[in-house]
């Protein structure tokens, strides 16, 4: 089946305008146009797109998105490359999740902080609430 670029945009979430410019960077070199010149984005290409999302959601820029285009589209010859870059867009997704990890201890310590001053106020908080403390203390490191 054939979509206009307004209906792919709708479906993906996309816009028409990221959408011209990731065909202009040479990121979509599968979509045909047709007889008035118009994109015809096919199933395929959608399958294209989630990657391109996917792969910018882990941080891949652009041009390394490209790279990997050209390699699948010079075949069977460039395996090892796009299995490596792979491997290595993997292991700085780990690196960027246990980030996120600590920064969401760190929120969790937070709601639960202003939770307990809202409920019973700022005074005695860590003799109260030895449990908030060893967070704090976990994440901020001993203070006096």
């Amino acid at each position: 089946m054939g979509y206009s670029i307004g209906q792919v945009s709708k479906k993906m979430g996309l816009t028409a305008h990221t959408l011209r410019y990731y065909e202009k960077e040479g990121l979509l070199p599968f979509v045909k146009k047709n007889g008035a010149g118009l994109r015809v984005f096919s199933d395929n290409d959608l399958g294209w797109l989630e990657l391109i999302e996917c792969l910018k959601g882990t941080g891949m820029t652009l041009k390394g998105i490209k790279q990997y285009i050209d390699w699948f589209q010079e075949g069977d010859s460039t395996l090892k490359q796009r299995l490596e870059m792979f491997k290595e867009q993997k292991v700085k997704l780990k690196e960027q999740m246990a980030r996120l990890e600590k920064y969401m201890e760190r929120i969790d310590y937070k709601i639960a902080y202003y939770n307990e001053v809202i409920a019973h106020g700022e005074k005695g908080i860590w003799d109260r609430n030895p449990g908030l403390k060893a967070a704090r203390e976990r994440i901020y490191g001993k203070r006096g």
